[in-house]
């Protein structure tokens, strides 16, 4: 049982990843399991492999000239990379929060409603119904719902951020992968995005790069730590913060390296 009560259930499996950008190796061999509605944070220094390690579990870097992958990567036991995965469909089920708010140029309703009207869905009532239980989940609701038909631009960062999360789980997903989510807000509009992890956790699986290791112990069940493109250890969050295995860790969470 981990720390949150729950019976842990593998998500994610993870086995011997490599990843290329044409002949360079960003990632060697990573093993890694990430658990159902468990929080997971990815820490290490700037270029360590982080950032791209998430965007294999959603097949981002499929959009990057000359990259490859090596290993597997099993969603639910089946392998995201096999050549007759739907990447369409992959996206649905693992959708992505980036680091810098992007709402779209159309009002908060829309944004919201954006991904539900592209894979062909035209009821009214249902995309009403789902627009508010998004932004009800995304903590927002309460601030926008007087001003659905306004810009999403005049949100603050942090309601765009929230506007964003709200629109990466109108697809209801299952993962839900976030890149630095906080990083470009200040600190009370991290607060609200930490506690709003902390409640979807409930129905989604997170994995959450961040540079700040307070956030990564405060938010995350499991922590993994990178360094140079590879997994250097992974444990539950206590163990990694107060008893490491691994002197590198160590060095990093402490401050002597990164």
């Amino acid at each position: 049982m981990s720390k949150t009560g729950h019976r842990k259930k593998e998500k994610i499996e993870v086995r011997g990843l490599n990843f290329y950008y044409r002949s360079f190796q960003a990632l060697h061999g990573i093993d890694m399991i990430i658990y159902e509605n468990m929080v997971t944070a990815l820490i290490g220094p700037s270029g360590c492999g982080k950032s791209t390690f998430l965007r294999c579990i959603n097949r981002m870097n499929d959009l990057i000239d000359g990259s490859r992958v090596e290993g597997k990567l099993l969603l639910d036991g089946e392998d995201i990379y096999h050549p007759e995965v739907n990447v369409v469909e992959l996206r649905k089920r693992v959708g992505m929060v980036f680091q810098k708010p992007n709402p779209f140029p159309k009002s908060i309703f829309e944004n919201v409603a954006y991904g539900l009207k592209v894979n062909g869905i035209r009821d009214r009532t249902y995309i009403q119904e789902k627009v508010e239980q998004s932004l009800r989940m995304a903590a927002l609701w309460d601030e926008v719902k007087d001003r659905l038909d306004k810009s999403a631009l005049g949100l603050s960062g942090g309601q765009q951020q929230r506007l964003c999360i709200a629109r990466a789980i109108a697809l209801e997903p299952e993962v839900l992968l976030m890149d630095e989510p906080a990083s470009a807000l200040d600190p009370i509009a991290t607060q609200k995005i930490e506690e709003l992890i902390f409640t979807l956790k409930e129905n989604f699986t997170i994995v959450i790069v961040t540079h700040n290791m307070q956030q990564a112990a405060r938010v995350s069940d499991f922590t993994g730590f990178f360094f140079m493109g590879r997994l250097i250890e992974m444990d539950t969050t206590e163990n990694i913060f107060t008893r490491p295995k691994v002197k590198q860790t160590e060095e990093y969470i402490t401050g002597r390296f990164g």
